[in-house]
């Protein structure tokens, strides 16, 4: 994001997650006044993927979304099998995070966009 009161509130809360893990109420307010400057400057992953995080947390009091897994590199697929995937809820929201807050790298959109799908198939099943 461009504007600077954006880039302020999410390196806050980049730093809330950081220090006090997921707070739901603050998270969610915090991403509730993030989202109109996404939509201002016409980001429309970014928008969604800011309403979707924070309805997520608003309905389960978490963010249980997994890290989107790595596409596995010619002969290095054995070691994906091995990491697990099984990322802590706050772990999952920084990782977020940091990706909006450089939605430019053609891998951190590609992130995003599996979150949302993500979210979006944990929303249907449960």
């Amino acid at each position: 994001m461009k504007n600077q009161k954006a880039i302020k509130l999410l390196n806050k809360l980049i730093s809330d997650v950081e220090q006090n893990g997921i707070i739901t109420n603050t998270v969610v307010e915090d991403l509730q006044n993030l989202r109109p400057y996404a939509v201002e400057e016409e980001r429309p992953l970014i928008a969604k993927t800011i309403r979707l995080v924070f309805e997520h947390i608003e309905a389960y009091q978490t963010f249980d979304i997994p890290i989107p897994e790595e596409e596995p590199i010619e002969g290095y697929e054995e070691l994906l099998d091995e990491q697990d995937n099984n990322s802590e809820p706050a772990e999952s929201l920084l990782y977020l995070l940091n990706l909006l807050a450089e939605p430019e790298n053609k891998t951190n959109r590609l992130d995003l966009r599996a979150y949302v799908e993500a979210m979006q198939i944990y929303a249907e099943e449960n």
